[in-house]
């Protein structure tokens, strides 16, 4: 089994920056993406960025040219560091593990307002 869990979310004002912060842990092997998507009330989830265990990473056109995703040496972690935020970018912001199972983390609150 595969554990995800998330951290870094907040408040921030418009044209400010956070860091979220995804770890995950457990049966990780092989190939598999870590993908960060982000989910408004009364919305499905929707994708924003990833990375494969190949490093390969992926961005929506929301995120590109201001969010940036990394990972570590172990690639069982996936952080992205979001710039110039916007109110539209308030949601909350889940984690995702992928190989032939999908695992989400509880999810973290990011909160862009004056």
């Amino acid at each position: 089994q595969v554990q995800v869990v998330e951290s870094g979310g907040g408040w921030v004002q418009p044209g400010g920056s956070l860091r979220l912060h995804c770890a995950a842990s457990g049966s990780i092997r092989g190939f598999y993406t870590l993908a960060w998507f982000r989910q408004t009330p009364g919305n499905d989830k929707q994708l924003v960025a990833s990375i494969t265990s190949l490093n390969t990473t992926y961005y929506t056109n929301s995120a590109k040219g201001r969010f940036t995703v990394s990972t570590d040496s172990t690639k069982t972690t996936l952080d992205m560091l979001m710039n110039n935020l916007k109110p539209e970018d308030t949601a909350i912001y889940y984690c995702k593990h992928s190989d032939s199972r999908a695992t989400w983390g509880p999810g973290t609150q990011v909160t862009v307002s004056t």
